[in-house]
C-alpha cells in the first residue's frame, strides 16, 4: 500500500513538473495552467474598467476566484511532492527548499492574499495590493516552452556585460546629479536643494525620458543637460545593443543547427584499446556490432588501416567507429553538455547523488585526465574532471555537444 501510495505522489510530480513531449498528461497540465495564469490576469485587467465591472463583474470574478483556488491546489501538490524536485535531501528540508524558492514564494502569493481579508479584515486594503505578486507566475510559461527560455540564457550568457553598463549608467547619474547641484543651486535653492536632489532629473534626462517637472535654468545648466542627454543617448543603448547581440548569436545558432544538422548523417568517436578490453584479440567480424555502427578505421603505429573481417585487434589500437547521428521519427536530436570542473567549483568534493540538478538532468560520463569513468551515485567529483550530461535546464559554464 506504502508503495502504491508513492507511486502515485511521483506521479503527481511528473504531472505537475514541466513534462517531457511524451508524456501527454503533463504537457496538457502545463498548458492548462498557462491558460488559468493568462485567464487570470486578463481577468484582472478587464476588472479594472467601470463599464466592463458593472456589466461582467459577477464573472470576472468567478474567473479570479477559480483561478486562484486552482493555484492554491498547485501550491499544495508541489509541497507535498517537494521530495522529488529535491531527491538528495530529506522530506522537510524539500519542503523548506521549495517553500522559500522564488517560484515557491510567488506560487503562495498568487492566491494567499485572496483568502487573507476573510481572516484579517482591517489589512483588505494592504493584502489586495500582494495579488500584483500573481504577474509572477508568468516565469511558469518561460519553463514551459524552450523558445521563451531564450530570454533566460541570453540574460544569464551576458549579465557580466550587463552589470557593467548599468554600473556604468548608475555613476554617470550621481556624478551628473552632483554637476548639476553645484551650477543649480544657487539660482534654484529649492529644487536643487542637495547633490542627491538632482538625481531624479538625471535618472529621466539619461534615461531619455525628461518629464520636465524639474530642469536648469542657468546657461551652464542648460549646457550640461544637454550633454547629458546626448550622453544618456548612447549609454543607454549599451545594455539594448548587449542583450539585441544575443538574441542574434543565440538565434543564429539555433538556425545553423536546424539548418546544417542533417548534413551530419554520421558521427564518429574514436576509442584505444587496452589490455583489458574485451576485443584485444578477436577478429573484427568478431565484434558483433550493431547493424548501423561500422568500423571506419584503425590506427596502429601511425598507420592508418582499412578495417577487414579478418583483421585481429591488438592492444594500443585506435579504433574509429561511426554511426547515425541520433533522431527519432520526428527528427530531433540530442544535445549533450560538457563542463570542466574548475577551483572552487561547487560540485567538486560532491558525489553524484548529492548534486543538486534537475531531475531532468542526466551525467553520461566522467573524463579524468586520460581516464574516462561511468558515473555512479557514490562517485566524488573532483578539480579538473570534465562531466558530460543531458540537461534541458541552462548551467553556467556548459558547452553544448551536437550529435
Amino acid at each position: 500500500m506504502q508503495g502504491t501510495w508513492e507511486k502515485r505522489r511521483k506521479r503527481i510530480f511528473e504531472i505537475i513538473e514541466v513534462g517531457t513531449e511524451y508524456d501527454y498528461v503533463s504537457r496538457i497540465y502545463d498548458f492548462f495552467n498557462a491558460f488559468c495564469i493568462i485567464l487570470n490576469l486578463a481577468a484582472s485587467m478587464v476588472y479594472t474598467f467601470d463599464s466592463y465591472r458593472e456589466a461582467y463583474g459577477a464573472l470576472l470574478m468567478t474567473i479570479e476566484q477559480v483561478t486562484v483556488a486552482l493555484f492554491m491546489v498547485d501550491y499544495f501538490l508541489r509541497v507535498w511532492t517537494a521530495k522529488y524536485l529535491y531527491p538528495g535531501s530529506s522530506q522537510p528540508r524539500a519542503i523548506w527548499k521549495y517553500v522559500t524558492s522564488f517560484t515557491g514564494i510567488v506560487d503562495l502569493l498568487s492566491f494567499l492574499p485572496q483568502y487573507l481579508p476573510f481572516f484579517f479584515p482591517a489589512g483588505a486594503i494592504a493584502f489586495r495590493m500582494f495579488r500584483i505578486i500573481r504577474i509572477f507566475r508568468l516565469f511558469r510559461i518561460n519553463a514551459y516552452y524552450d523558445s521563451l527560455n531564450v530570454i533566460t540564457e541570453v540574460i544569464v550568457s551576458k549579465k557580466q556585460q550587463l552589470f557593467s553598463s548599468v554600473f556604468i549608467i548608475l555613476m554617470l547619474m550621481f556624478a551628473s546629479s552632483l554637476c548639476m547641484y553645484s551650477l543649480e543651486h544657487e539660482a534654484q535653492p529649492d529644487v536643487f536643494s542637495n547633490a542627491f536632489s538632482g538625481i531624479w532629473w538625471a535618472g529621466s534626462t539619461l534615461l531619455t525620458v525628461g518629464y520636465g517637472d524639474i530642469y536648469p535654468i542657468t546657461t551652464l545648466g542648460k549646457l550640461f543637460g544637454i550633454f547629458i542627454a546626448f550622453l544618456g543617448v548612447g549609454i543607454v543603448a549599451i545594455p539594448t545593443g548587449i542583450i539585441s547581440a544575443g538574441f542574434v548569436d543565440q538565434y543564429s545558432r539555433i538556425k545553423r543547427m536546424s539548418e546544417y544538422g542533417h548534413e551530419a548523417d554520421i558521427h564518429f568517436i574514436q576509442i584505444q584499446l587496452t589490455e583489458q578490453d574485451p576485443w584485444v584479440g578477436k577478429t573484427i567480424s568478431q565484434l558483433h556490432l550493431p547493424t548501423r555502427v561500422i568500423v571506419a578505421a584503425i590506427q596502429r603505429d601511425h598507420r592508418i588501416l582499412v578495417p577487414r573481417g579478418s583483421m585481429t585487434l591488438r592492444m594500443g589500437d585506435s579504433m574509429v567507429l561511426g554511426a547515425e547521428s541520433f533522431h527519432n521519427n520526428k527528427g530531433e536530436r540530442i544535445q549533450l553538455k560538457e563542463m570542466a570542473l574548475q577551483k572552487n567549483h561547487p560540485w567538486i568534493g560532491q558525489r553524484i547523488r548529492e548534486l543538486d540538478i534537475s531531475r531532468k538532468s542526466i551525467i553520461v560520463l566522467i573524463r579524468r585526465g586520460e581516464k574516462t569513468m561511468i558515473p555512479h551515485g557514490g562517485l566524488v567529483l573532483r578539480e579538473g574532471d570534465m562531466v558530460i550530461f543531458y540537461s534541458q535546464m541552462h548551467i553556467a559554464g556548459a558547452e553544448a555537444i551536437d550529435l
